[in-house]
């Protein structure tokens, strides 16, 4: 293999499935792009996840390396463009959680910010442990604002096995909060806003 200390040499042996020349590109820029993500995430742990998103999608997409630019500038794209998806997912879902609270408060479901608090936490536990796919569907129906008929393109899967996906994440968050009667309501509002 020729000398892979030049980039354009590295590009190029990455656009041919070289896994050698994505360690050794890697291994250069991993700290760079950590220190820029770090000025966007001000968490270590945060910019650790975008980096390795960042070298996930460099490797995944490598056959559209265009190798008469710089991969360096198409890396600190990537990292950018990473950190700006994983924004807009967090400020979706803590808008969606933030309207639960204030439409809860609204209607007088509790009148102590602490069992509020406690409920709100229980029912992101709640999808968190939800099969993948299922959790998948639910994420893009409540945190995307996708339809069903949207869903089931995206995942190539039927309508019905979306139906099925979001009946059995219903029936998960309502046995979270089968005591929980008060609570119910949201709960069967939230499985079944479409």
């Amino acid at each position: 293999m020729k000398n892979l200390s030049d980039d354009t040499i590295l590009a190029k042996s990455i656009k041919k499935g070289s896994r050698k020349a994505f360690s050794i590109l890697f291994d250069r820029y991993y700290k760079k792009l950590l220190d820029y993500a770090v000025t966007y995430t001000h968490d270590l742990h945060e910019a650790e996840d975008i980096v390795q998103q960042t070298f996930i999608t460099l490797w995944n997409n490598r056959l559209k390396i265009n190798t008469e630019k710089s991969i360096k500038s198409y890396l600190y794209r990537i990292t950018h463009n990473t950190y700006i998806d994983i924004y807009r997912k967090q400020k979706k879902s803590d808008s969606f959680f933030n309207e639960l609270k204030e439409q809860v408060l609204r209607e007088r479901i509790t009148e102590d910010p602490e069992i509020l608090e406690k409920r709100i936490t229980k029912l992101k536990n709640t999808i968190e442990i939800l099969p993948e796919q299922c959790k998948k569907v639910l994420y893009l129906n409540k945190f995307e604002n996708l339809k069903y008929k949207e869903i089931s393109e995206q995942l190539d899967i039927s309508i019905k096995t979306v139906e099925s996906h979001m009946y059995t994440a219903y029936k998960k968050i309502r046995k979270a909060f089968e005591e929980d009667n008060l609570f119910l309501f949201f709960a069967y509002k939230f499985a079944y806003k479409q």
